[in-house]
């Protein structure tokens, strides 16, 4: 017992030094290590392409059916957290940041008339189509100026990866999940909240990503033998607003 009240005692006194030495400084935005939490909206398009395979029977026909022009339209919320390290460097910036958002960007497809895929006596019908990105995380590496002591513009540069659920509702329902991902870049501003903790910040921003191809290949297998083999490609646009607090710095245990 006393062996744990003195492990309780020398965690209690680590923590008031860290806080008198690494904690009680003022950060400007961004600087050191932080946290923080996002949310904001979501939007974009996908361009499927679909190609599909003869069946066992003579009226099955190949081809390739495609969008390219336009696509199909995103919209929804996000919302999640971040976290990063960063070094002002005079009014220079530079760090590294990792986000992650749960989201529920989607686009539907819905006919009031059963559309039918397959062949023979094994015709699958469906009503609807769906695509929901459930949620996405990224690092990025950012660079910046200060504007002034307190704001902070900044440019990061990264990967971001989604994961989307698809899925086919009919007579014969399929879903599917798979990952797309690809580079993406963001701006942001960043002020800290004098008036309630020099150290919590408030940021805008928005982050552009460009999905690379992904398939979709368990989708539309019909019964009868035939394949129709799927693939997406798309873009996305998140614009986030949020709160940061920056608490530790490890230049000041030096």
């Amino acid at each position: 017992m006393k062996k744990v009240k003195l492990m309780i005692s020398a965690i209690a006194m680590l923590g008031l030094v860290l806080s008198s030495t690494a904690f009680a400084a003022d950060y400007a935005p961004a600087e050191g290590l932080y946290l923080g939490a996002l949310a904001g909206s979501g939007s974009g398009f996908v361009q499927p392409k679909v190609q599909t395979s003869t069946g066992p029977t003579d009226n099955d026909v190949a081809g390739i059916y495609q969008a390219t022009e336009g696509g199909l339209g995103l919209f929804g919320i996000e919302g999640g957290v971040v976290m990063g390290y960063g070094y002002k460097m005079g009014n220079l910036y530079a760090g590294l940041e990792g986000e992650w958002l749960a989201s529920d960007v989607e686009f539907k497809l819905t006919s009031s008339v059963e559309i039918e895929t397959g062949n023979g006596g094994a015709d699958n019908t469906f009503t609807e189509v769906s695509a929901k990105k459930t949620y996405s995380g990224g690092a990025f590496g950012r660079v910046g100026y200060y504007i002034n002591p307190s704001t902070l513009f900044s440019i990061k540069g990264g990967v971001l990866v989604s994961e989307f659920d698809v899925a086919y509702v009919g007579n014969n329902s399929q879903s599917e999940t798979y990952y797309a991902g690809g580079p993406a870049i963001g701006l942001a501003m960043e002020s800290n909240v004098a008036a309630i903790d020099p150290n919590l910040n408030i940021r805008i921003g928005a982050v552009y990503t460009d999905f690379l191809t992904a398939s979709v290949q368990g989708i539309g297998s019909e019964n009868g033998g035939g394949d129709v083999n799927s693939e997406v490609t798309g873009e996305a646009l998140s614009a986030r607003v949020g709160l940061t607090y920056s608490f530790f710095d490890v230049n000041s245990l030096f």
